[in-house]
């Protein structure tokens, strides 16, 4: 297939282009690289692979791009919810315009694949499940405005939604402000974490994992269209503390305490069933511990601050 790929110089389209490319597929990239990182590299020997730095909200240029694509994967976004919470306007523009965008200007016969994310849940209910069923509640201006651009690409009659788990694991583009890779480059160099609020539980899910769930998505795609799916590891929702106590198996002398005052100012709270697309025959490969040892490895090659969003 030919494939368009917004934002796929980001921490999850980096790792999943180059699977893209390895099953055969024509992979467009448009991306602004604005992390200044140097992601695709290793690729760009790819016949195949066209990348293009530009702006996903440019619409001529969108325009231009989609008129080849058999499916579109609309990656591109400002990321988690202090960084929406920075540049609104931004936030709004990418998350939701951009998204509208490609919904406009696709055809019936397009694919669309969008990754939202399981935080529109909120804050769920003690010892119950989230389903895709479960009323949407976002608590952040990230979580909301995903929920709108998922709307958008249900609506359309020609889309999937992957409702995202918090992502972890090495990347090209690699982030540290994520959960798992915060807390496990603390770990690794600080020795120490102070928890607010530690019994707050989340979903996880490997981003290479991520791409599998957009691969599955485009192979089964007319079995699995207008449907929103949970994307996460079904054994690992686990809260703050449990995470830790997880990754003091791989750094025994990691030190992790509870502040008997303050607050966490991500406030979702919520365990998920990923039951719908387990049913599809979506299986996750990596499992928590296998990505803590991954990150363990990767913060022996790099120890800076620039691979945060913010």
């Amino acid at each position: 297939m030919k494939i368009l790929v917004t934002g796929g110089a980001g921490y999850l389209g980096s790792v999943m282009v180059p699977r893209l490319l390895q099953a055969g597929h024509e992979v467009v990239v448009l991306d602004n690289f604005m992390y200044s990182q140097t992601p695709l590299l290793d690729v760009c020997h790819e016949a195949r692979l066209t990348i293009v730095r530009g702006d996903a909200r440019d619409k001529k240029l969108v325009e231009k791009l989609m008129k080849s694509a058999d499916a579109i994967f609309p990656l591109a976004c400002l990321t988690g919810a202090p960084l929406c919470a920075k540049d609104p306007v931004g936030a709004q523009t990418i998350l939701v315009d951009a998204v509208k965008l490609v919904v406009d200007l696709s055809s019936k016969s397009q694919m669309i694949i969008f990754p939202t994310t399981n935080s529109g849940y909120g804050v769920g209910e003690a010892g119950k499940f989230c389903t895709e069923e479960t009323p949407l509640r976002p608590i952040s201006l990230y979580g909301k405005l995903k929920c709108d651009a998922e709307k958008a690409v249900l609506d359309s009659g020609h889309g999937i939604t992957l409702r995202l788990a918090t992502a972890f694991g090495a990347s090209p583009r690699m982030r540290l402000d994520l959960l798992v890779n915060d807390f496990v480059y603390r770990a690794v160099y600080d020795r120490f974490i102070v928890l607010f609020e530690a019994h707050f539980k989340r979903n996880f899910i490997h981003g290479r994992d991520v791409a599998k769930a957009f691969m599955h998505g485009l192979k089964n795609f007319e079995a699995m269209k207008n449907e929103a799916y949970n994307v996460g590891l079904s054994d690992a929702n686990l809260s703050k503390q449990e995470l830790c106590e997880e990754i003091k198996k791989h750094v025994p002398d990691f030190y992790f305490v509870e502040a008997a005052v303050g607050e966490d100012p991500d406030k979702r709270d919520y365990i998920v069933s990923n039951a719908k697309i387990e049913a599809t025959g979506f299986k996750p490969d990596m499992s928590l511990s296998a990505g803590i040892a991954e990150l363990v490895k990767a913060y022996q090659v790099l120890k800076r601050n620039q691979y945060a969003n913010i």
